[in-house]
């Protein structure tokens, strides 16, 4: 369970991580080993055309067997796999820790055994190209990454399986169509990656199966369902910690205002309205409390929205002593690799990233996740938490600590979803998600950066609370409009107030444009109007502003 933590929460004394915990602690992780896998008699897929190329298999190597929920994963994929017709795709969902590489790998091991054809492997991060590969050459498949170095495959025998990065092989098909021979199965690694989609054409007659957490498309005007034809719900992440197979994860939250945060043309929130908000000192000092509350002396990762952030986060806990290091894309990969070797062998050592750690990065002892952000995206929420989900020697717990409200917008981490419901009516489970943190945003008062008041020096500042306006005057018998002409009149004198020409009180306006949008929200929320009634009233809003600073300036 979550804590929601209040001011008189924070004003107590440290307490030791262990005294923290109040879930029943699972049993360990049990090993199972499982039995050969039995060859399939059943035919072909149906609708391969070409003449299939006879391919060697090398003699079998194990890493390990699949624990019993992989295995029936892989027989249920595959069944459903040689049901479909050729140009049928099918999404597989498990969640982040579950071994999804382990099996997609043997999804394409019996493939290549069964049917003599190749199979092409597809990420859009170096790291997991590698991480594919290592896999599948130990279990006996020889296979090539395709990455920039990759102009030219003649002699492809060799090869019985390709992992490519999808930029690189999507120029090397649009130079030669022809540049892999003999595909019969394509996978998809984290396909809500909408930047696969460019090369599914390459693949028309070939049955794609994709991958992922999160069966939710990285860009919500192209839904998942367009691509694939059904899906497959793996183990969910409740299941997961009950068998012993991931960690389960206890929950702290710190409230922050995001109300200054704004959202991108990505649907995202934008990172320079994080880099405003998360570096300043407020939000540092919170930072550092939060760690010392609930993760002091713990291996710690910090998730920023950008690098300034890693950075100031950085430079606040080196000043306190603490063991940390920065990591960012602008990293080479020697540099990258020390760090992460240091922080591989600190035993309470901090990383603080941005999302370069949220893909293609394991390091199971890590016992504490700080989310020193918000997001919109279900799937970056997944791929951030996941980093402390896995199980590891005495290690059968860790910690969330948000400060993103991150915890409202999507739920605990644990909690089931309905992925059918998900993947088919994305729209309606984003809106209802959106709403619902939206609600919880405009509770907030407005709060100006510290950039902007300064720009405001002439003026005294108060927070202007919509909400406790409209109660006051509800009770008074008080029409809630005059709420709007008070906010205008408030607007027009701190424009005017401190500024000495027109041209500067345009500045001003545009300035304060996210304060009157927030109020002017709060003031629908309270009156249960529509989002038609809110634009149509933020555009009289503006015009009248307009008009008075008008009138001001051209007498």
């Amino acid at each position: 369970m979550a804590k929601i933590l209040t001011k008189e929460d924070t004003k107590t004394k440290k307490t030791n991580k262990k005294n923290t915990k109040t879930t029943k602690k699972k049993e360990d992780t049990q090993i199972t080993t499982v039995e050969n896998e039995k060859k399939s008699s059943s035919s072909p897929f149906e609708g391969i055309t070409k003449k299939p190329k006879r391919i060697l298999i090398k003699e079998q190597k194990e890493i390990k067997d699949l624990y019993p929920y992989q295995k029936e994963a892989v027989e249920k994929i595959f069944k459903r796999l040689e049901e479909m017709p050729p140009n049928a795709n099918l999404l597989f969902q498990l969640p982040t820790g579950g071994g999804k590489t382990i099996i997609f790998s043997e999804i394409a091991k019996r493939y290549i055994q069964k049917y003599k054809r190749k199979v092409l492997i597809l990420t859009h991060r170096i790291e997991l190209s590698h991480q594919t590969s290592e896999v599948l050459s130990s279990i006996g498949i020889s296979n090539k990454i395709i990455n920039s170095e990759v102009k030219q495959l003649p002699n492809q025998t060799p090869y019985q399986c390709f992992t490519a990065l999808v930029e690189t092989l999507n120029n090397r098909l649009q130079e030669n169509e022809e540049f892999l021979e003999d595909i019969g199965l394509v996978i998809v690694d984290e396909a809500h990656n909408n930047s696969f989609r460019k090369i599914f054409h390459y693949f028309k007659d070939v049955n794609i199966l994709g991958v992922t957490a999160t069966p939710l498309s990285s860009n919500k005007k192209l839904p998942l369902y367009q691509i694939y034809n059904d899906l497959i719900v793996g183990e969910s992440i409740k299941s997961l910690i009950e068998k012993g197979y991931l960690c389960d994860a206890d929950t702290y939250t710190y409230e922050v205002n995001l109300s200054s945060l704004r959202v991108g043309s990505n649907g995202e929130f934008t990172v320079s309205s994080h880099e405003q908000l998360y570096t300043q000192s407020v939000m540092l000092n919170k930072l550092i409390q939060a760690y010392e509350e609930r993760a002091l002396n713990t291996k710690t990762l910090i998730f920023n929205a950008g690098i300034l952030t890693s950075k100031a986060v950085y430079e606040a806990f080196s000043k306190k002593g603490y063991p940390i290091k920065h990591l960012d894309s602008t990293f080479s990969d020697r540099d990258r690799a020390e760090v992460l070797e240091w922080f591989r062998n600190t035993p309470n050592g901090i990383l603080t990233s941005v999302s370069i750690l949220t893909q293609g990065f394991d390091e199971p002892a890590v016992e504490s996740i700080i989310l020193n952000r918000a997001t919109r995206s279900l799937t970056l929420y997944h791929q951030m938490i996941g980093r402390g989900s896995r199980v590891w020697k005495n290690k059968r717990r860790f910690q969330i600590i948000d400060l993103g409200n991150n915890l409202r917008r999507f739920g605990y981490w644990q909690t089931e979803i309905d992925w059918r419901h998900v993947f088919r009516e994305p729209h309606l489970y984003l809106e209802n998600r959106y709403k619902d943190n939206w609600d919880y945003e405009l509770e907030f008062n407005y709060e100006l950066p510290p950039e902007v008041r300064e720009r405001f020096v002439n003026s005294s500042y108060e927070a202007y609370s919509v909400k406790d306006k409209y109660q006051e005057y509800i009770k008074k018998g008080i029409k809630p409009s005059v709420i709007l002409e008070e906010s205008l009149h408030d607007h027009y004198e701190r424009i005017i107030g401190n500024a000495s020409e027109k041209e500067e009180a345009y500045e001003l306006f545009e300035l304060l444009k996210d304060e009157i949008k927030h109020r002017l929200k709060q003031y629908c929320k309270c009156i249960n109007a529509t989002d038609n009634y809110y634009l149509w009233q933020y555009q009289q809003y503006i015009t009248k502003l307009k008009k008075m600073i008008n009138n001001h300036y051209d007498v």
